[in-house]
């Protein structure tokens, strides 16, 4: 039998790390041994998570080497200055007239002193171990994924240093393409910074790996040896119960995961709002549910209008739990940033939407590779922000169909976005490099 061979994947999310960016190397890591290739975690001793979820402990592979040494981050400290720090550290923004003094000052120092990020500081003492360790222990490939983009100087580092070494650099989310990339209030100075580090790791890389079609695109035309493997589901056994509320069966459509300023779809809940005004059974029959964290703000604004009675927010919940949630609704919500340059963001959570068969609404702008997916599997329908009627219709047309009995499941085929066909393809560029 061929020996396997090795790639280590430097990560800083790793259970019991919770949220979608654990999700992607955890599933790579328990099928790459299928493939030939024996996996190894490099990950921090004691990171600072904003989210964690113990359940995923148990996801880990019982014979994945998992190696960890310590980091020194900001995050605490700044915590005992400004609540807004938390935010930040889950990717989320106040934005607008909801930014306070504190809050714009947080945001300035991250984008300026911090570049690429808070966890710059485990870069150097990362290079200096782990270059030791790939030569004691004849490592085939690194794998560098981020955010933190900082993880990827690790990489750069290394590959400076050992010539031989091939090096796949992972991006989940842009860097610089990202929609709050432009909410960092950048001196000129930070922004070339930030530039020339992406550049260098895109023109260094072996390989560059995006979530997307789009963003693959983007980084080729950037000078990366980029490919595009996106995320996607492992087929989970679950039930599927009525969703309830007091004994009754509702209509249920379901957001879940974290939800920002940034991406509020305001035009949804106006539409939500007309059906309740004008529709006294929708108004009857109508559920909004929110698991995850939801932005004080945009959940206070939904609660002083006539939805405030169909609300339903169960908070942050553990993966598993998450997942009988996406179950026990008819209409699952995927929200993206408003503008152009967020058409290659694909939200890990739309494969697992896919694989329940719910119907799916999303909002971002035209022509997302969302909308491609969606349209290709016949999933769901894709908005733009401006649009309220063409909601309005297409969410009654969903309700009537529920209300008469009729099945609004999907039937696609998706078998190409599971975790075992995605690590295959994986595996492929990794016998390549």
């Amino acid at each position: 039998m061929e020996k396997s061979k090795k790639v280590l994947i430097v990560t800083y999310y790793w259970p019991p790390a919770g949220g979608p960016g654990v999700q992607r190397w955890l599933k790579f890591a328990k099928y790459l041994p299928e493939f030939g290739w024996e996996p190894i975690i490099y990950t921090p001793e004691n990171p600072s998570y904003p989210l964690v979820d113990e359940t995923l402990i148990k996801e880990v592979p019982e014979n994945l080497k998992i190696v960890k040494t310590n980091i020194w981050e900001p995050y605490q400290l700044a915590e005992k200055f400004s609540k807004s720090n938390k935010k930040f550290k889950g990717g989320q923004f106040d934005v607008g007239k909801n930014q306070s003094l504190m809050s714009k000052l947080s945001i300035f120092i991250r984008g300026n002193f911090f570049i690429p990020d808070a966890r710059k500081f485990w870069v150097k003492p990362s290079i200096l171990f782990l270059k030791q360790y790939l030569k004691e222990n004849n490592i085939d490939v690194l794998v560098t994924t981020g955010p933190p983009h900082s993880l990827h100087l690790i990489g750069l580092g290394l590959k400076k240093e050992l010539l031989n070494l091939k090096w796949i650099a992972d991006f989940r989310d842009p860097w610089t393409e990202i929609s709050y990339y432009k909410h960092l209030k950048l001196t000129s100075g930070s922004d070339k910074k930030h530039k020339q580090l992406e550049k260098s790791i895109f023109e260094n890389a072996d390989l560059t790996l995006a979530t997307s079609y789009t963003d693959a695109e983007n980084f080729r035309k950037n000078g990366a040896n980029a490919f595009c493997v996106t995320n996607g589901f492992d087929k989970e056994n679950t039930s599927t119960p009525l969703s309830m509320t007091d004994g009754k069966v509702k209509f249920t459509l379901s957001y879940v995961g974290v939800l920002e300023q940034l991406r509020n779809p305001e035009n949804l809940w106006k539409a939500l709002e007309n059906l309740c005004k004008t529709n006294s059974d929708f108004s009857k029959d109508f559920e909004l549910k929110f698991v995850g964290r939801i932005d004080d703000k945009i959940l206070n604004e939904i609660k002083s209008s006539i939805l405030k009675n169909n609300i339903r927010n169960l908070g942050y919940l553990a993966h598993n739990d998450s997942v009988n949630e996406m179950q026990n609704s008819d209409l699952l919500l995927i929200t993206n940033f408003p503008n152009e340059t967020s058409k290659g963001i694909i939200p890990g959570k739309l494969f697992e939407y896919l694989a329940t068969g719910k119907q799916i609404i999303s909002f971002g702008p035209k022509d997302a590779d969302v909308e491609t997916i969606l349209d290709k599997t016949k999933a769901g329908k894709h908005f733009d922000y401006s649009e309220i009627k063409e909601i309005e219709n297409y969410i009654l047309s969903l309700y009537e169909n529920w209300k008469s009995g009729t099945s609004i499941h999907n039937e696609a085929n998706i078998n190409e976005f599971s975790r075992k066909e995605l690590t295959k393809k994986l595996s492929e560029l990794l016998n390549k490099i």
